[in-house]
Parts: C-alpha cells; sequence; structure tokens
C-alpha cells in the first residue's frame, strides 16, 4: 500500500479521477506556490540559456567565430526565430477568420 503523504496541503495526485479544469487549477496553485518561494529569474535560468545556445549553435555549429560575433549572430537569429512566429501567428489568424466568414455564409 502507498504511504500516505501528509506534509503537502494537496491530496496525493495520480491524476486519475480529475477533470481537465481541475488539473489546471491545481498546476496554476502549484506554480503560484513556486514562485512565492523562488525567484523565477534563478528557475528559469538553465531553460533560457539553453534556448540560447541553441542559437549559436545554429550560427556556428564548428565554434569557429569570435564568441562576441557568434552572440551578435545569434541574437539576430533569435530575432528572425521570433518574427517567424510572429508571421505564422498572423497567417494562423487569417485563416481563422477566413474559415469563420466562410461558415458563415455556406
Amino acid at each position: 500500500m502507498r504511504e500516505e503523504r501528509t506534509s503537502s496541503a494537496l491530496p496525493p495526485t495520480s491524476g486519475h479521477g480529475l477533470s481537465p479544469a481541475e488539473r489546471i487549477l491545481r498546476a496554476r496553485l502549484a506554480a503560484y506556490a513556486m514562485h512565492a518561494q523562488h525567484d523565477s529569474r534563478n528557475t528559469s535560468a538553465p531553460g533560457r540559456a539553453a534556448f540560447l545556445a541553441r542559437f549559436e549553435a545554429d550560427v556556428d555549429p564548428g565554434g569557429r567565430l569570435d564568441p562576441e560575433e557568434r552572440r551578435r549572430r545569434a541574437e539576430h537569429a533569435r530575432s528572425a526565430y521570433f518574427a517567424r512566429l510572429a508571421l505564422a501567428s498572423v497567417a494562423a489568424r487569417r485563416a481563422k477568420r477566413a474559415s469563420r466568414a466562410g461558415g458563415e455564409s455556406a
């Protein structure tokens, strides 16, 4: 038999029997509790570093560039990545509007 958890304010969970809304609320509660205890800049630093390292690896896979030039190019690659996301977002919103407009007239 599993050991009962008593130190937590929440009952033990395996995700079973919870509605999607309850799982969302439970996750939100956990995130708020974590951010109340820790600086989010510290908890997210490894993820941000890995994300930025991806762009450095893309622009200089062999590691031959001067570090300052690699950083400059990586910043531009990162800007291009987010611009690409913004463009895709615009296209998705336009397609959604068009499908709604097409569905109403049909």
